[in-house]
């Protein structure tokens, strides 16, 4: 097998790994092949395993995203490459993958590197991985963007040197519990996944330097990704979790993945998880992160799921109507984050513009990068309300 086809292999198959950008942030060919966002003629270099996801810093970059090796001795029940189910395996030298990555990144196709793999042997499987890392490093002097997964049973040497190398790591929690965990990947435990992320998170918080940065030029962080469906948590139960994690081991973001049901694998009859939860998950996390919401604030229903046809954000604040309306001219930030349609960005913006003179007009929020008309019902403009279309009553039982 030439190394052309191995890279497509273990590229199609880093396609389940969703801990680098949200859904919709990777666009696909009609065959789930990664493609890149362009309208030219297809480069006839271009390999499958080339995508384009979004950095930590904002930008979205081509990136090689790829497993080291598709083989597996675990049986996780999601997994298309779980040990047992009949198929292809493949795998790829630190050499041959360092050397591949140096000339599509000389021939300009991509700049930044994802990996990841199968378990072969997890102290075997991360030095390989390490290894590599230490490739583009040291023998290519590659100093972009390069996001290193952290395997379940990592010892603490080779986290450290994951951490030393990377831009960002990476430690796959998949359950929101240990329970949940079992469920999913019964060969796993949540120790061994807890360990390691708490040992990534003790190293980068020891630099103690808010603005440290990777090789790569971005501040250095942790993340994580959670299966969203298959073993029962509640979104009430995930984002329970995904907070804490924010808090206690300062976690950079969280990653959730629609679960899809993989034929051949335990859970090949298995409803599929519905992407406008995963979405919604996405949403109110933000709301975790950056606009100063706490877990058990946001409107779970009955089953502590949140809603699929309202975003987190504009059901709570119908649930609480003695919030608003707000006054846009003399509102903190912190309550102008709390209005449907106005984000850090724009909550900022008023706030400065305000300071040379009073907002009067819907308009003036809109030219200030708010969602005028999702703002409208919440809001006060010197004083009036501006016209709006009353929203539906919201039910959450």
């Amino acid at each position: 097998m030439d190394i052309r086809e191995k890279l497509t292999l273990l590229g199609q198959a880093a396609q389940y790994d969703d801990c680098v950008a949200p859904a919709g942030d990777v666009q696909r060919d009609g065959r789930g092949f990664f493609a890149p966002q362009t309208d030219a003629a297809p480069d006839p270099r271009v390999l499958p395993c080339i995508s384009h996801l979004q950095a930590p810093d904002g930008q979205r970059k081509p990136a090689l995203k790829i497993l080291q090796t598709s083989a597996c001795q675990n049986r996780c029940r999601y997994c298309a490459f779980s040990a047992g189910r009949d198929t292809r395996r493949v795998h790829v030298t630190p050499d041959e993958l360092a050397r591949s990555f140096d000339l599509m990144y000389r021939a300009g196709l991509v700049e930044s590197m994802f990996l990841s793999s199968g378990i072969i042997g997890a102290r075997r499987t991360m030095d390989e991985m390490i290894a590599t890392a230490e490739l583009l490093r040291e023998k290519y002097r590659f100093r972009g963007y390069l996001h290193l997964k952290i395997l379940p049973g990592a010892e603490a040497a080779q986290v450290a040197r994951a951490v030393e190398l990377a831009d960002r790591v990476s430690v796959n929690l998949e359950g929101s519990t240990a329970d949940r965990l079992a469920f999913l990947a019964p060969d796993k435990r949540m120790a061994e996944l807890i360990g390691p992320l708490r040992t990534a998170a003790d190293l980068i918080r020891r630099r103690e330097q808010p603005a440290t940065l990777g090789q790569g030029g971005v501040r250095l962080g942790l993340s994580t990704q959670f299966v969203v469906g298959p073993a029962g948590e509640s979104d009430r139960e995930l984002l329970n979790t995904v907070q804490t994690l924010y808090r206690e081991v300062r976690l950079a973001r969280s990653y959730y993945s629609a679960f899809r049901p993989v034929p051949g694998t335990p859970l090949e009859a298995a409803a599929a998880t519905d992407p406008r939860r995963e979405h919604r998950l996405y949403q109110a996390d933000w709301l975790l992160r950056f606009y100063g919401f706490s877990a058990d604030e946001l409107p779970f229903d009955a089953a502590g799921l949140l809603r699929a046809d309202v975003d987190p954000k504009t059901a709570w604040a119908r649930v609480h109507p003695e919030r608003f309306p707000v006054e846009v001219n003399r509102a903190p930030v912190s309550e102008l984050l709390r209005v449907p349609g106005i984000g850090p960005h724009s909550a900022r913006a008023i706030a400065a513009a305000r300071r040379q003179g009073a907002l009067r007009e819907i308009g003036d929020l809109r030219k200030l990068g708010a969602r005028a008309d999702q703002a409208a019902p919440y809001v006060l403009l010197s004083g009036k309300r501006p016209p709006y279309q009353p929203p539906l009553p919201l039910d959450l039982a």
